[in-house]
């Protein structure tokens, strides 16, 4: 029997997302899937929100991080199927269908994804990652698909996954508080012998990088677990290890921010200075946010 909406649930981890969860919400609601939220302690009305939709609701009393949150959703879903979805991502009518049909279709798929438009109208595909086993396009024309397709990368903002070969994988890797557990997760689906699959006709919009309300730090925050999770999955897989690169780069920028008085510029690169450095140090993102 092919698999309907209600075999569906979309897992949506939201972090002061207030802003930008009602239209999600809304699409949501649309497709005829049940709804989970897991909120990571925010503070401005993302839950009371969440809770006046009718979406089911996981409080975490702190900031568990996205993958870390995730896992947490997944395995209350209680679904054969987990739509894993950002609060800033809104999908077209019948987009979940498509998905869904494309599962049905294409049963060595380990993950699913729409076409996702970002805001500017741009059609977001990335032709390689940093993880990808195969399919590799470095330094080649990007081909846009026209169809359905496998695919290096998928993104976190949106996946369709199968809820218990998910759980068996382990879910997201819990050591990343932020960045790179999507690649993680594919290159792990890809080394089980499973597809990654763009599928054309599910359509999603995403606002990239709206998921979070801007606050004082955040740049310097987001760039530090970057730079340590890509040094942190860098060194899982085997690849050279980036932290030194990342910091004789970001390091002299970020004194030159200081010396203009730019303080964008000292938090754009001053964080992705202080990851590299905290992961040649031995430190971890959990032990930064107070996780471990």
């Amino acid at each position: 029997m092919s698999p309907q909406s209600s075999d569906v649930t979309a897992v949506v981890v939201t972090y002061d997302s207030a802003h930008v969860l009602p239209s999600c919400l809304a699409a949501l609601k649309r497709e005829g899937v049940g709804v989970l939220v897991v909120d990571n302690a925010s503070t401005d009305g993302t839950l009371e929100l969440a809770e006046r939709s009718g979406a089911r609701v996981i409080r975490n009393a702190r900031n568990e991080g996205f993958g870390r949150a995730m896992n947490i959703g997944v395995r209350a879903a209680g679904t054969p199927f987990c739509l894993l979805t950002n609060p800033d991502l809104v999908y077209d009518e019948g987009a979940v269908a498509a998905l869904l049909a494309a599962a049905d279709r294409w049963p060595d798929a380990g993950l699913l994804a729409p076409r996702i438009i970002e805001p500017d109208g741009r059609f977001f595909y990335q032709a390689t990652s940093l993880l990808a086993p195969y399919l590799q396009n470095t330094g080649g024309k990007l081909a846009l698909p026209e169809g359905d397709c496998c695919a290096p990368f998928l993104s976190g903002a949106s996946l369709l996954v199968r809820t218990e070969l998910f759980l068996q994988l382990g879910g997201f890797d819990e050591a990343i508080f932020l960045f790179y557990e999507d690649d993680d997760l594919c290159r792990r689906m890809a080394d089980a012998g499973l597809a990654l699959v763009h599928v054309h006709d599910a359509l999603a919009r995403h606002a990239r990088g709206a998921s979070t309300a801007r606050k004082r730090g955040r740049v310097f925050k987001a760039r530090w677990h970057m730079a340590w999770s890509r040094a942190y999955v860098s060194r899982k897989y085997g690849l050279r290890d980036p932290a030194r690169g990342t910091l004789a780069v970001n390091l002299p920028k970020t004194l030159l921010g200081a010396l203009v008085l730019r303080r964008s510029l000292v938090e754009r690169y001053g964080g992705s200075a202080a990851g590299a450095l905290a992961w040649m140090r031995g430190e971890t993102a959990l032990k930064r946010e107070g996780l471990e």
